[in-house]
């Protein structure tokens, strides 16, 4: 395995397998996830992963619109299929609708990890609850769950929770309290939802942990998976 590191504005590291499909992390406890996922799903599968912090916390601080910041994501994403991956998948919701508009070359697919998520969150409505740690995860996933209702044709209503206070924990390295809030929050809110949206892709464990809510919650890592599969199997088009 092999690291490559840049510094400056759009400064990644990139950690080198052979490739089929490149993940654009903003955290590096997103790897392991998806290594293990795509290995699990298809082990002749192969991956890279391209981690940039700076994306989500600029993302953050000056918005996901801000012109510099949307040429460094596409910039981003590009770089991750200089080595030969097909498809680049970006696993951050807050910047993977900007992610997504990547412009792409022939035999190169871009996708966001959340958008398989988002349709089978519609399927399953129409009442959505959808969660995140991040308040500026929430317009995004919201904004994406809309386009997925007009693109099926059904109609939903959406209602949204802020895990105040999980994200330091995030950020700290406990993950068990960082799960352990997003649980807890999920199961204090007013059971007025049909479908529980985790919004962020480091979310997924908590999915488990509400199995008895009665109500399916859906996580983005390997509906997303899945997705990519399908993608893989079809080919990428011209």
């Amino acid at each position: 395995m092999t690291v490559r590191a840049r510094t400056g504005g759009t400064a990644f590291t990139i950690v080198r397998m052979p490739r089929h499909v490149a993940f654009l992390h903003t955290s590096p406890v997103h790897l392991e996830t998806f290594d293990r996922l795509v290995k699990a799903a298809d082990p002749a599968i192969q991956a890279e992963h391209v981690i940039d912090e700076a994306l989500l916390s600029d993302a953050r601080r000056i918005g996901v619109d801000d012109p510099a910041l949307v040429q460094r994501i596409h910039k981003a994403m590009t770089a991750a299929a200089s080595n030969g991956a097909t498809v680049v998948v970006c696993t951050c919701s807050t910047i993977g609708g900007v992610a997504e508009r990547t412009p792409t070359r022939p035999g190169l697919a871009v996708a966001r990890i959340d958008r398989a998520m988002a349709d089978r969150a519609v399927r399953l409505g129409p009442r959505i609850l959808i969660v995140a740690a991040l308040q500026s995860t929430l317009e995004p996933t919201a904004q994406l769950i809309r386009e997925s209702s007009r693109a099926l044709q059904i109609e939903v209503s959406l209602q949204t929770l802020w895990v105040d206070g999980a994200w330091p924990a995030f950020e700290r390295g406990d993950r068990d309290a960082y799960i352990g809030a997003v649980v807890a929050a999920v199961r204090c809110a007013p059971r007025s939802f049909d479908v529980v949206v985790l919004a962020q892709a480091s979310m997924a464990a908590a999915a488990d942990e509400l199995r008895d809510l009665g109500t399916e919650v859906l996580s983005s890592p390997q509906l997303g998976v899945h997705a990519l599969l399908a993608v893989l199997q079809g080919g990428v088009p011209d």
